[in-house]
């Protein structure tokens, strides 16, 4: 038996159509929700990547700050150790005045002094491998390292160049006898001993060399006898 329809087919039509539309607009919002949740989520993605970018940029200023302020602590650390140096190399364990008297008294009769050159220089660093240290020996080389390095003026040694006329050689050793002999000189050798005239005379011009004595220390007395032997040894000439 055949199966016959009573429903019209403009009516069929229309619930498709409206199907259709129902299936359309549910997709459409789907997509709408799906646009909106992906644009919500860029904004929240886009405020975190803010503040993550402001807490970078904050740590950077941080840092160039203790970096600026760490080059101005190493530029005042360069500086105050300049400052340092210049005032070590300016102490004199003694005075220049009593140093040149020392080696105006020592003069034998008939020399005189030309020329006086003071440089003061850091003892080269050398490290040397010896023998065997004891422990006493070994503490007491730290104990004298370490008050060099508190004391880094201690550690300048000042050379001198001497240059002088005298009659004969034997003046100029008798001289470099007696400045062997002082208390404030050390490694006195003589460079250089040539003839020379001055006025149809005949004289001998020398150089020497010699270092000051790292541990000498001059009491009051001792600096009003070399002045006065000075003031009177001015007179012998």
């Amino acid at each position: 038996m055949a199966n016959i329809n009573f429903v019209p087919d403009d009516y069929v039509q229309s619930n498709e159509s409206r199907r259709a539309n129902l299936m359309c607009l549910v997709l459409f919002s789907v997509v709408i929700a799906a646009l909106g949740g992906s644009f919500v989520m860029i904004r929240i993605r886009q405020r975190a990547c803010r503040a993550e970018e402001a807490l970078v940029n904050a740590k950077m200023t941080r840092m160039h700050k203790a970096i600026a302020q760490f080059e101005q602590l190493q530029a005042k650390r360069k500086e105050m150790m300049k400052t340092a140096l210049t005032t070590a190399e300016l102490i004199e364990p003694v005075p220049r005045s009593i140093l040149l008297a020392s080696l105006t008294n020592n003069l034998p009769a008939g020399t005189s002094l030309v020329k006086l050159d003071l440089v003061q220089k850091e003892p080269p660093k050398t490290a040397s491998r010896g023998a065997p240290q004891t422990k006493y020996q070994a503490a007491q080389g730290q104990s004298v390292a370490s008050e060099a390095k508190q004391s880094p003026e201690k550690q300048l040694e000042t050379f001198m160049d001497i240059e002088g006329v005298a009659p004969s050689d034997l003046q100029v050793a008798a001289y470099i006898e007696h400045l062997g002999q002082s208390l404030l000189l050390t490694n006195v050798a003589l460079v250089e001993s040539k003839e020379t005239k001055v006025d149809d005379n005949t004289f001998r011009r020398f150089k020497l060399k010699a270092m000051l004595s790292q541990e000498i220390r001059l009491t009051q007395d001792d600096v009003d006898e070399i002045r006065a032997t000075a003031e009177s040894s001015i007179y012998q000439f």
